[in-house]
């Protein structure tokens, strides 16, 4: 267990460090600026695409897809999850307040990441037989052309899988375990 713990901690200290805060902040700050602060400049849309169609029972907003509501909660669903409730906690008590202001710093940054990511997977989809597919895997592909995209593809799949499948829930878990045990 010891070895295993190990391995841990070394590839912990290899993913968690200064280059990924500047890569995933870089590239926030890059997709604001390229869109022009998307953030701010389509909110104002956005909430009125909110509750245009506004329903909370199930009804969907036109005859094709989900309502507005739908369509939101579902996007908060797939965004929010253990991993921010108790990361944000964590960085509360690790940081002090002024975490809080970087967190929401980040947060305003990765917006625009999500606003592109949400983009390429809707410019990306394919429609077979009435089935809607696509999502990242699919927009890697389209981005990197040939053998090389293919296996980028595939790469993200499998290391998807492996982390919602595996590590995903290992958070969760530690999560809930730590709450029951400082509990009880």
């Amino acid at each position: 267990m010891a070895a295993f713990t190990q391995i841990v901690e070394q590839a912990s200290d290899i993913l968690w460090n200064y280059l990924l805060l500047f890569l995933l902040v870089g590239t926030g700050i890059f997709f604001t600026i390229k869109l022009h602060f998307v953030q701010l400049s389509s909110f104002a849309d956005g909430v009125r695409h909110l509750f245009k169609g506004f329903s909370l029972h199930g009804k969907a907003a036109d005859k094709d897809g989900m309502s507005s509501f739908q369509a939101l909660a579902t996007a908060i669903a797939a965004q929010v999850g253990t991993g921010n409730i108790t990361g944000c906690a964590t960085a509360l008590v690790s940081g002090g307040p002024g975490a809080l202001f970087w967190t929401w710093v980040s947060a305003f940054f990765g917006m625009a990441t999500i606003y592109a990511e949400a983009v390429l997977a809707q410019t990306y989809r394919t429609t077979v037989d009435g089935q809607v597919t696509g999502g990242p895997a699919y927009y890697i592909r389209a981005a990197f052309k040939g053998k090389f995209g293919k296996f980028l593809a595939i790469f993200f799949s499998v290391a998807l899988i492996l982390a919602l499948g595996f590590m995903g829930n290992m958070v969760q878990s530690n999560s809930i375990g730590d709450a029951f045990h400082n509990a009880f």
